[in-house]
């Protein structure tokens, strides 16, 4: 590859790169279920300058460039919620996702108190699934996302976040 990939928190400067990304790599996902209203796709720059701003947001940097990023935050019941991991399609297969998911689970337990880790994929997304049961998450039930696609809820204690991938 020539440069190495870094893991960092993002920054407020880093906003419009994450939101084009996010854009670009869940097109996939929406051609997966045949639904451009998924809501990776729908949301706003604002909002995720929000989530930049007051959640655990990592981005996976090559040079200056974001080729990966995902957000956690602590629930009201203690669980980290876990979202929008996602890694630029020529970079995806070299172990950036889970480099990221590491990162934030670390930060959300050592910075936020987490005690487990929720995470919701949709129930077609195979490559998702291999990642996150790699990583150590157990399908714990399923739901309906507000878009209408069914999501496969997968959680794991925050003990375990250390020793996986």
């Amino acid at each position: 590859m020539g440069m190495s990939v870094t893991i960092s928190v993002a920054t407020e400067q880093d906003t419009e790169q994450i939101f084009k990304l996010q854009y670009l790599c869940f097109q996939s996902e929406a051609a997966l279920y045949g639904n451009y209203r998924i809501d990776p796709l729908v949301q706003s720059l604002d909002s995720v300058r929000e989530e930049v701003a007051a959640d655990c947001v990592f981005v996976a940097r090559l040079g200056d460039e974001v080729v990966g990023a995902v957000r956690g935050k602590v629930t009201e019941d203690g669980a980290a919620a876990i979202g929008k991991l996602c890694v630029h399609p020529r970079l995806q297969g070299h172990g950036i996702g889970a480099r990221l998911l590491r990162a934030a689970e670390a930060a959300l337990v050592e910075e936020r108190g987490a005690t487990r880790f929720r995470l919701h994929t949709g129930h077609r997304s195979e490559g998702n699934l291999r990642l996150y049961r790699r990583s150590g998450y157990e399908t714990v039930g399923r739901s309906k996302g507000a878009d209408g696609v069914e999501m496969i809820v997968l959680e794991k204690p925050a003990g375990t976040y250390a020793t996986t991938a």
